[in-house]
């Protein structure tokens, strides 16, 4: 059970397992409408599914009758879940002998939820990871079976460590299954003590708060891409901010206003610090770098972002 590229690796890792598993259909969420033209295109899990003449379910409402029945009829004896999107339903939890088991991408108890790699980045994080456990009612509380820590290096955005993270969370499935199946394998609970929260984003999430520290800004604007993208708002209208260096200086300049302009970017005043915005999109335009944006001398130095 799975949806979008994040569980691509996880479905071949266990495709590849032809000794001990037999993966026999695919659950994911329904086609959707995607680009400006509003086609409709199916989700990546499913693509990929089908290369395998995998038989792939799509229920619009997991918990409903009907697609609680389909996938009982399967009889599996092992569900795995990689960022599938709907909540599984107790008679399909309680089904499978070896029980429901979910690639989760952070080190759990820390960032339950729907976008763990996002806040995990937007807050500052040296690392993060992937763990593999047990599927409960409650969000992401299960036993712990596996839990695999990477860097978060200076470098790293919300598409990188995706991409790093869809891949060790397929090493992850690997490793677990045969202590799995053999019943060698002993479960952790989760420290409830050290629960965090990884909502999903929101706008109020993606708006930069100038008053804040140049450091959490570049935090925020890595933590949002390639997506939804960190914005600001110039002129009263959205100002996306893609890519953009903290500079630990101090200025005796209002939060928000421009200091600098020039071909490495726009530099502004923050609560503490410089904030250089290299990468930015102006409304009704393309993604440019800041440096082409100057160029075209749309912004002047004293000019200020909303607060």
């Amino acid at each position: 059970m799975g949806t979008p590229d994040f569980a691509v690796p996880s479905l071949r890792a266990l495709l590849e397992q032809t000794e001990r598993v037999e993966v026999i259909g695919a659950v994911t969420q329904p086609d959707r409408p995607k680009g400006r033209k509003k086609e409709l295109t199916p989700p990546p899990v499913k693509v990929e599914a089908l290369k395998h003449g995998l038989p792939v379910f799509q229920p619009l409402k997991l918990r409903s009758k009907e697609a609680t029945r389909q996938i009982l009829e399967l009889n599996p004896d092992l569900i795995v879940t990689a960022a599938y999107g709907q909540i599984l339903p107790e008679a399909v939890l309680k089904t499978p002998a070896y029980g429901c088991i979910n690639v989760h991408a952070s080190l759990l108890p820390k960032y339950r939820g729907g976008a763990p790699i996002h806040h995990a980045i937007i807050n500052g994080e040296k690392e993060t990871g992937v763990t593999i456990m047990y599927m409960v009612k409650a969000l992401d509380a299960g036993d712990m079976l596996l839990k695999r820590a990477i860097p978060i290096t200076s470098q790293d955005d919300v598409g990188t460590m995706h991409d790093k993270l869809a891949k060790l969370g397929a090493e992850c499935l690997r490793e677990v299954l045969p202590g799995l199946l053999d019943g060698t394998i002993k479960a952790i609970p989760q420290d409830e003590s050290q629960v965090t929260f990884a909502p999903n984003i929101t706008r109020e999430d993606e708006k930069m708060d100038w008053s804040r520290s140049a450091r959490q800004l570049e935090w925020q604007v890595r933590g949002l891409c390639p997506w939804p993208g960190a914005f600001t708002i110039w002129k009263d209208k959205p100002f996306k901010v893609w890519k953009a260096v903290c500079e630990e200086k101090e200025v005796d300049r209002e939060p928000g206003t421009v200091i600098k302009l020039d071909t490495k970017g726009i530099a502004v005043a923050t609560g503490k610090g410089i904030l250089w915005l290299t990468e930015v999109q102006p409304a009704g335009k393309r993604r440019m770098t800041a440096g082409q944006f100057v160029n075209g001398r749309q912004m002047k130095e004293g000019e200020r972002f909303e607060v």
